[in-house]
């Protein structure tokens, strides 16, 4: 039990930790809150599986390490479906280290969450809840993850004390999947420092002349991210390149953006660098005329933080959480439907006086957003729920 002004004991609980960055905007928000936590004078404990990307080598041995202030354990991962891995050693592990006063949960329908929220039930520890923008069934066998969100995995956010939302379209998911409204938290993401760098590093590697428009996208190749969308965009867009960087999600879509690109006569112009490490990305931002994020469903959208950070024009889909945040002084925010991604494109590309404007204007949101804010709101939270469940 926490005495009251003693540092919280936090334990994270995520199928994926850093440096797993092929799994998307997820694993540096949950780098950026461990690290903010420890700063503020609390422990935080990681526990997560071994896996570093889809198709990557999954480890037998359990690892411990000492990180950045924090202690992560990397448990053997003998089986794995994408990100969510079998940790058969968590249990144990969990018995043996100090009993948390928090758990904060991190994603859905995975073998390791739903493992750590059991424990945190059956041991009466308060935990929270968040779902990483997988609540609401969508894309792929969404039959079979309603089947399981009633059985198998009802439990993780029934139990929890709190569920985190980093978006009000996050919110509003949970409270269309039956959660009471006062259950829960948003949370924002927050928006990292962006160190300035020269452009020119991934035109050089395109072979891209500095007047050549360039809309970068980024993050995973898949279903759902709207870039099917930005390809025929681009290809409406005369002399504009476009350059997707991430890892495949292994689905195909890669070969089917390239296919559409030949079908429309702009091969050339349409680039798939595959995974790059994270600071290349962040220099790549220098080179872009435009990010843009073209999504279905992104319950927030990191590289688009990263991209206000760095000041540059950024193009949204009203699907996407981080677009409440950066609002129409910081993005071109547009309906998900390939006529408005493609008039949307053509007016920033058009006009360099609004990429200016929009930039500045995501800069002074990221400004006020930096992670020491959203930091303490997120500690504010667990406060609470251990206030709540400390007797009187």
């Amino acid at each position: 039990m926490n005495e009251p002004g003693k540092p919280l004991h936090v334990l994270f609980a995520a199928p994926a930790y850093w440096p797993a960055t092929a799994f998307g905007g997820p694993i540096p928000v949950m780098r950026e809150l461990a690290a903010g936590l420890v700063g503020t004078g609390c422990t935080v404990d990681v526990v997560t599986t071994s896996l570093t990307s889809v198709n990557g080598p999954r480890s037998r041995r359990t690892r411990i390490e000492e990180h950045e202030g924090l202690t992560i354990l990397y448990t053997a991962t003998p089986l794995n479906y994408r990100w969510m891995g079998l940790g058969p050693t968590v249990p144990l592990w969990l018995e043996r280290r100090p009993r948390p006063d928090v758990v904060h949960v991190f994603g859905f329908r995975d073998p390791l969450g739903s493992t750590v929220a059991g424990w945190c039930r059956a041991r009466k520890i308060p935990y929270v809840f968040e779902a990483l923008g997988m609540f609401r069934p969508k894309l792929r066998k969404v039959w079979l993850k309603r089947a399981l969100d009633v059985s198998l995995f009802r439990h993780v956010p029934s139990g929890a004390a709190r569920l985190i939302a980093c978006s009000a379209l996050e919110r509003d998911e949970y409270i269309a999947g039956g959660v009471a409204p006062d259950r829960i938290a948003v949370r924002p993401n927050g928006f990292p420092r962006i160190p300035r760098s020269e452009p020119g590093a991934l035109r050089s590697r395109l072979g891209i002349s500095n007047d050549a428009p360039l809309v970068l996208a980024v993050g995973r190749v898949a279903n759902g991210k709207g870039l099917d969308l930005l390809v025929r965009a681009v290809a409406e867009s005369r002399g504009a390149h476009l350059a997707m960087v991430g890892p495949d999600d292994g689905h195909g879509t890669s070969a089917e953006l390239r296919q559409l690109a030949s079908r429309l006569d702009v091969a050339d112009r349409v680039h798939l660098l595959g995974e790059l490490e994270h600071g290349r990305v962040l220099v790549a931002l220098a080179d872009a005329d435009v990010l843009a994020l073209a999504s279905a469903h992104e319950n927030f959208g990191m590289v688009a933080a990263e991209a206000a950070s760095a000041g540059r024009a950024i193009l949204l889909t009203d699907r996407c959480g981080v677009a409440e945040l950066l609002g129409p002084d910081g993005a071109l925010i547009v309906p998900f439907d390939a006529d408005a991604v493609r008039q949307g494109l053509g007016l920033l590309l058009a006009d360099p006086a609004l990429r200016t404007r929009l930039g500045e204007g995501a800069r002074g949101v990221a400004d006020a957003w930096p992670w020491q804010r959203v930091v303490e709101l997120q500690k504010t939270v667990y406060d609470e729920v251990v206030r709540d469940r400390t007797p009187a």
